[in-house]
């Protein structure tokens, strides 16, 4: 565990590359046991490259929050405005407008440090200043100690989701925070 300050800012179009390398090195560690390694493979590739990231840094709808430690990034978060795409979870996460934390990873060597706590007062404190009634998030179904976390923020679980990981359909839990 790192006792070196972290700070928590906006990514940019630079960040992009390595971003994809701490996406890399920790979407895996958050899979629960029946995600092969080439489901993984596969998701990282069409989701976490630095391509991709580049996508999302540029897309008005996505805001990335980087935290960084001395000079390297130990964890991000993303968050992507708009109404829900899945009915299910449409219909679970009101009042209008919302965001979701689609994304937040910390890097193993930071787990403990404070660093995900910083991470999502950035990502409540911006979705309150941007006039959002609430924050919505899918977490898989296995993953309790995430689930823990966010309900010390206040999340609460309101229903289900399937995420697709490689070929993989896999079972969310959706948790929402309303303000």
């Amino acid at each position: 565990m790192s006792n070196i300050p972290v700070t928590v800012d906006r990514a940019g179009l630079w960040d992009a590359e390595e971003l994809s390398d701490v996406a890399a090195a920790t979407f895996p560690l958050a899979c629960p046991p029946e995600a092969t390694a080439d489901d993984i493979d596969i998701f990282i590739t069409e989701a976490l490259s630095g391509e991709r990231f580049g996508e999302y840094l540029s897309d008005p709808a996505k805001t990335v929050l980087k935290a960084v430690a001395g000079d390297d990034i130990v964890g991000y978060a993303m968050l992507i405005a708009g109404d829900p795409v899945d009915p299910a979870v449409a219909e679970a996460v009101r009042p209008r407008p919302v965001v979701e934390i689609n994304k937040m990873y910390v890097v193993p060597g930071h787990h403990g440090s404070g660093v995900s706590t910083a991470l999502m007062h950035a990502c409540l404190e911006r979705a309150r200043e941007d006039g959002f009634a609430g924050v919505w998030l899918g977490v898989n179904q296995e993953n309790v100690r995430a689930q823990r976390f966010y309900g010390k923020h206040g999340f609460t679980s309101v229903g289900t989701k399937t995420n697709t990981v490689g070929n993989q359909r896999l079972d969310d839990v959706v948790m929402w925070l309303a303000f």
